[in-house]
């Protein structure tokens, strides 16, 4: 199994947490402390790999180039959701968590380089699954469509910000979950 395979099963394992909330198995707040402790988890481990040189197999074959002397793309997903959990109410943060956990792995495996913009049609496959996973979970259309943006826009660009790689682990939840807030606190007028 290639290393990009294994790294798109890995992301959507992420799934299951959203769906212990979904399930009934979690109530809210128990997501949110399981995230943050996910969050602290991966933060160890970062500075353990990044400064105590703890070298794991698995960070080879699961992380990028550009992630070896930076944070890599599990602990920034950690800390996407967990932020997206602890700011939006779980009619926002759920579908923004899912939009990570499922649509960018299906755009990774798609097509995708390690860096730069992704080919259109990834993109669209991008926004019709981001759109999906809103519409299904109940948002308002303008919400969903806004939040699917948001969430394309994040997964097609990584931006570099003084050599540091803005990992869409990160700005995916966190900007569909923006995207939507602004839609419905906003843009009542629309539903």
């Amino acid at each position: 199994m290639s290393g990009e395979v294994k790294r798109r099963l890995v992301h959507v394992s992420g799934t299951g947490l959203p769906a212990l909330y979904l399930l009934g198995l979690l109530k809210w707040q128990q997501l949110r402390w399981l995230l943050l402790v996910g969050s602290a988890v991966a933060l160890v481990l970062e500075i353990l790999r990044l400064f105590v040189g703890l070298d794991w197999r698995i960070y080879d074959e699961l992380t990028r180039s550009y992630e070896q002397d930076n944070l890599a793309g599990y602990a920034l997903y950690f800390f996407g959701m967990t932020a997206t959990a602890w700011v939006f109410e779980p009619r926002i943060a759920i579908p923004a968590m899912l939009m990570l956990t499922i649509a960018d792995p299906i755009s990774g495996l798609i097509g995708s380089g390690e860096l730069g913009i992704k080919a259109a049609h990834t993109l669209l496959v991008t926004f019709a699954v981001c759109l999906l996973i809103a519409s299904v979970l109940g948002l308002p259309f303008p919400a969903a469509v806004l939040g699917a943006i948001a969430a394309t826009l994040a997964d097609g660009m990584k931006p570099v910000i003084a050599g540091y790689v803005i990992d869409d682990n990160l700005t995916i939840p966190l900007g569909a979950a923006v995207a939507m807030f602004v839609a419905l606190r906003y843009l009542p007028m629309l539903f």
